[in-house]
């Protein structure tokens, strides 16, 4: 079996307008997402070259453009849409995405709430080789 590495980004902040409330979709606030993609490194590291791995800049900006897109009523809806895209990028093999949403209208105190989703890349699904 072959190891497994992992590449993550912790703390990715972007303003949305996600929530159930009318109130939440027209005020916005900021979310924050961690997001680990699971892939082999090794080509990678021996060539040096980012065109053999994901590059997690472009990801990051992407992870920004989804929770800055479309409203969606849950956390879980953004998490699964973030882990959908991630598993599109070349060699990523899976995913763990955490959506945070610190501002969430709860009414008693609280630090945080998040979702994290876990998702693979179906099985027999051939590696594109494109980043995107």
């Amino acid at each position: 079996m072959d190891d497994i590495d992992e590449i993550t980004l912790t703390g990715v902040r972007a303003f949305g307008r996600h929530g159930v409330y009318a109130e939440e979709r027209e005020r916005g606030q900021d979310f924050v997402v961690d997001a680990t993609l699971f892939l082999q490194t090794a080509r990678a590291a021996a060539s040096d070259d980012v065109a053999d791995t994901i590059h997690y800049g472009e990801a990051a900006e992407r992870i920004a453009e989804i929770v800055a897109g479309e409203p969606m009523n849950l956390l879980e809806t953004l998490a699964e849409r973030i882990a959908h895209d991630l598993l599109g990028r070349g060699a990523v093999e899976r995913v763990a995405v955490t959506v945070h949403k610190p501002q969430a209208p709860i009414p008693v105190p609280f630090a945080d709430v998040s979702v994290t989703v876990r998702r693979s890349r179906p099985s027999g699904a051939a590696e594109s080789g494109v980043r995107r």
